[in-house]
C-alpha cells in the first residue's frame, strides 16, 4: 500500500531545467566553447550541481575553483528567476491537493539546497502541501545513487514498498531503482530511453495522471 509519494523538484514540480541549461549554457560559452540544449539533456538532469561543475571542468579540461563556479552559477540562476519567476509543471497542485484530502505523505528530494528548494516553492505557495524536504547536502552522494530516496523514506518513517518517486529524469529513475522503490516517470526535456523504461512502473504525460495511478491502485 503506497503511503507516501516522494517528489523530485527540477523538472518535476517547477519547470527549472530550461533555466539550468541557460546558466551551464553562459558558463560553457565563456570559455569559447559551443553548448546547446542537446548537450544539455544528455549529461546534466537530475544530476547535482557540484557534479555538473566538476564534469564541466574534465570534459573541456578548464582550470578553474569549483566553489567559484558554483557561485557564478546561481547567480546567474537567480537573476533568471528574479526576472521571469518559476512555472509550475502541469498538474501540480491538483494532485497535491488530492494527495492532501487523501491523506497520503509527501516529501520533496531535490539535489539543491534547502533555502533554494524553499524559495522556489514558496512563490506558489506550495509548501503548505509538503510534509518535508531532503536535500542534497543531507547525503553523501547524489543522483543517480539512491541515497536521497532512502533518506526521504527515512524522514517519513515508511518502507520503500509504501513509498513511490516521481521523476522527471533518468538520474532519477537510477536512483530509485537502486533504491527499491516504485518510480513513475514523467518526462521534461528528454523522454527516458528503452533502458530506464524497464526500471519505472508507467511513464506519464503529466502529474495529473498520477491521480487515476493511484485511484486505481
Amino acid at each position: 500500500m503506497i503511503k507516501a509519494i516522494i517528489f523530485d523538484m527540477d523538472g518535476l514540480m517547477v519547470d527549472t531545467e530550461v533555466i539550468s541549461y541557460q546558466c551551464y549554457k553562459e558558463i560553457i560559452e565563456s570559455y569559447g566553447f559551443d553548448f546547446h540544449k542537446a548537450d544539455y539533456v544528455k549529461d546534466y538532469p537530475g544530476k547535482p550541481l557540484k557534479a555538473s561543475i566538476e564534469f564541466i571542468k574534465d570534459k573541456y579540461h578548464l582550470d578553474y575553483d569549483n566553489q567559484e563556479k558554483i557561485e557564478i552559477f546561481h547567480q546567474l540562476e537567480n537573476q533568471y528567476i528574479n526576472n521571469n519567476g518559476v512555472e509550475l509543471k502541469k498538474g501540480l497542485i491538483e494532485l497535491l491537493e488530492y494527495l492532501k484530502e487523501n491523506h497520503y505523505q509527501t516529501i520533496v528530494a531535490t539535489s539543491s539546497h534547502k533555502d533554494r528548494a524553499e524559495r522556489i516553492l514558496n512563490q506558489h505557495n506550495v509548501l503548505q502541501y509538503i510534509d518535508d524536504i531532503v536535500c542534497g547536502d543531507e547525503v553523501k552522494r547524489g543522483k543517480p545513487f539512491p541515497d536521497i530516496f532512502i533518506k526521504a523514506c527515512e524522514k517519513l518513517h515508511v518502507s520503500h514498498q509504501e513509498a513511490l518517486v516521481l521523476e522527471d529524469s533518468e538520474a532519477g529513475i537510477q536512483a530509485a531503482y537502486d533504491a527499491h522503490i516504485p518510480v513513475i516517470c514523467i518526462p521534461d526535456m528528454k523522454h527516458p530511453s528503452d533502458e530506464y523504461v524497464k526500471k519505472v512502473e508507467h511513464v506519464y504525460d503529466s502529474l495529473n495522471d498520477i491521480i487515476l495511478y493511484l485511484k486505481h491502485l
